[in-house]
């Protein structure tokens, strides 16, 4: 067994601990590898040991990867900040965008063609400099996406912040869902938890858990 292998069977043990002991199924659970900077070779690896789900910050390396592999059963999911410019080029090969954050971004990714699936990316702490919607807009926010033609809301999405305990943290936003679900009753997804709080996050109802280091090993150095 390769490296790769050992370490996503050993997250995949602690997936399935971390959802009994939450009192879930494994099943609910939607694993997204976090593959930044690591070559598509990594990539095809993990789909060739069953990986369909798979994320990238970048939409350059993310376009070019997604470009070479071309394989129709493999999922990319678009977790980074998105710049309203490159928003349309993400969205031609882009299954799920998680980082919805803006009115002006929503607008972009309009289309009255495809439908693409999203979240609303949340943000957690008073830096506006991190990507998401404060809570106090988001209402205002998940309105204007339910609004949009080709997009598909499901759910919210964030981050943990460093300074604080990661449970209470996803608490909040397992509440702001809440908010959410009374606009939008189908949209109770929530994209949280990631290599050292995935545990955390699914004792707090994740249903998507975005891991890069715990499965990929230490990103490349990149000089």
């Amino acid at each position: 067994m390769s490296e790769l292998a050992e370490r996503l069977a050993a997250v995949r043990t602690g997936i399935s601990d971390a959802a009994t002991a939450a009192g879930r199924s494994p099943e609910e659970l939607t694993t997204i590898v976090v593959t930044k900077f690591h070559p598509a070779s990594l990539v095809r690896e993990l789909f060739e040991l069953g990986v369909r789900d798979v994320g990238e910050n970048r939409h350059q390396e993310a376009q070019a990867k997604a470009a070479e592999l071309a394989e129709p059963e493999l999922r990319w999911h678009f977790v980074g900040q998105l710049q309203s410019k490159k928003a349309r080029q993400v969205r031609a090969y882009a299954s799920v965008i998680h980082s919805i954050d803006r009115t002006a971004l929503v607008d972009v990714l309009r289309s009255e063609e495809t439908s693409v699936d999203c979240f609303v990316q949340l943000n957690l702490t008073d830096d506006p400099g991190r990507g998401g919607v404060a809570p106090a807009e988001l209402e205002p926010l998940v309105e204007h996406v339910l609004a949009t033609p080709g997009l598909r809301l499901l759910g919210l999405m964030a981050v943990a912040p460093l300074d604080e305990p990661a449970r209470p943290a996803f608490a909040r936003v397992r509440e702001l869902s809440e908010r959410v679900q009374r606009l939008a009753p189908e949209a109770g997804a929530l994209s949280m938890g990631m290599s050292h709080d995935y545990a955390d996050a699914i004792a707090e109802g994740a249903t998507h858990l975005r891991i890069g280091t715990a499965i990929t090993g230490n990103r490349p150095d990149r000089g």
